[in-house]
């Protein structure tokens, strides 16, 4: 059985009080859980995440890594540095960074590869656009999302994916429930014919305005493992009762 995961990404957000305060009001409120528990603040406050959430069995993500391990490259944070200050997590591949960003599938691909040598578990996002669903592209877009990220990896294994339509990040709107699933169960199919030994065991999340209030319906489906979660996760509250629904 798959155990569940949630991932909280910050997105920019943060300072130094603000964190301390909503580290602390979100252990306090986390209850007995099954899932395992991701905060992914933004690089500037890695440390001091780690320092605050010392030996809880919550762990420790990054939002990006590059695709690059070491060099004269301003700006980036490779996958090792990553590891070495506590991460056990990255998200590659989110929405935002393939629109602000251009981030190609072979970037993201690139980026997978980084953070499995690193020895990071690889967090995958794919969504389509409402322009792509409505035009009935929404399952040949993550597919190519999918097979341009994944195919060059020789091993699936120790790695999830995150399906998050872009029409539903921090817009509000949520895929419905039968949507999610429909969307996860043909992600699994696809990922059984690139890797059919880890298909069953790869956790899929999904991601798009997940709440408290529609938290446990998405994560009553077959092939929902968890979510990742934006907005509500800088809720102590909010994010806790997340995680007890999981």
């Amino acid at each position: 059985m798959r155990q569940p995961l949630v991932i909280a990404n910050w997105k920019m957000h943060g300072k130094g009080a603000f964190n301390e305060a909503l580290v602390t009001d979100f252990l306090t409120a986390l209850k007995e859980h099954r899932a395992e528990c991701v905060l992914c603040p933004p690089f500037a406050y890695l440390g001091q995440l780690s320092e605050l959430l010392g030996a809880s069995d919550v762990m420790l993500g990054a939002q990006d890594c590059s695709h690059i391990d070491q060099g004269a490259y301003t700006g980036e944070v490779s996958a090792e540095m990553l590891k070495d200050i506590g991460c056990q997590w990255v998200i590659v591949g989110h929405s935002e960074r393939r629109q602000y960003h251009q981030e190609s599938d072979g970037l993201v691909a690139a980026k997978l590869g980084m953070a499995q040598r690193a020895g990071l578990v690889p967090v995958l996002c794919v969504g389509e656009t409402q322009e792509q669903r409505e035009a009935g592209q929404a399952e040949s877009v993550v597919k190519a999302q999918l097979l341009g990220a994944l195919s060059d990896l020789p091993d699936l294994n120790g790695l999830a994916i995150a399906y998050e339509p872009v029409w539903a990040i921090g817009t509000g709107l949520t895929a419905s429930p039968a949507q999610a699933q429909d969307m996860h169960a043909f992600i699994r199919d696809v990922v059984r014919d690139l890797d059919a030994g880890n298909a069953d065991t790869l956790r899929l999340l999904y991601g798009g305005s997940v709440k408290a209030a529609n938290a446990a319906e998405l994560f009553a489906q077959s092939d929902i493992d968890g979510a990742l979660v934006g907005g509500a996760s800088l809720d102590a509250k909010a994010f806790a009762a997340i995680v007890g629904a999981a």
